[in-house]
């Protein structure tokens, strides 16, 4: 039995799918939600092609069904036995900010550093790396980055223009003093003495 594809030009070829990362983390966070732990569980098996991983891909669209993949088998890994899911927040370089412990977090501590300097010099989307992050992230108990944001980073992992590696470092090495996320309204005063 052959397959009938219709001729080129005919308007009738299949349109092209867009990805929706957002679309992606909404499904992920309803499954840990749901508690629906045996498809997380088959999302946490790397190699994939279980029917949670094909169902992962369909929000990647044509282009990122892959990608979109390994990033339900990273949502899955952070939250192994979670019962409450993390839509994360800031981009890679913020949380890996959090890497740490008493003596040390984010650039004060030399594995967090390691760690982060391992993941902007790859060339190909660290995938083992990023999965060290996560799960670094998870053992310290702080909050993941951004799923969607993430996505949308790795999309664009290798556009010379995007810089995401970079942008990662610069965050990650921005002093707490600057940082977007834990900057206070310059109207308010912390120190109101009368």
């Amino acid at each position: 039995m052959t397959e009938h594809h219709p001729p080129l030009g005919t308007g009738l070829e299949r349109p092209r799918v867009p990805h929706d990362s957002a679309a992606l983390t909404a499904w992920l966070t309803t499954l840990v939600r749901n508690r629906e732990y045996g498809t997380l569980a088959a999302l946490r098996r790397a190699r994939g092609g279980t029917n949670a991983h094909i169902r992962a891909g369909w929000y990647g669209g044509d282009d990122h069904r892959d990608l979109f993949e390994r990033m339900a088998f990273l949502f899955a890994i952070y939250h192994q036995g979670r019962s409450t899911p993390s839509y994360g927040h800031g981009s890679l370089g913020a949380a890996a900010r959090r890497i740490g412990d008493g003596t040390g977090r984010g650039p004060d501590n030399p594995g967090a550093q390691r760690l982060l300097d391992r993941v902007v010099a790859s060339r190909r989307i660290p995938w083992r790396h990023l999965q060290h992050v996560v799960t670094r992230l998870r053992s310290c108990e702080q909050p993941p980055p951004s799923w969607t944001g993430l996505t949308e980073d790795l999309i664009k992992w290798n556009d010379r223009k995007a810089r995401i590696a970079y942008g990662w470092s610069v965050e990650f090495h921005t002093p707490p003093a600057l940082d977007r996320n834990t900057r206070t309204d310059p109207t308010t005063r912390k120190d109101t003495t009368s």
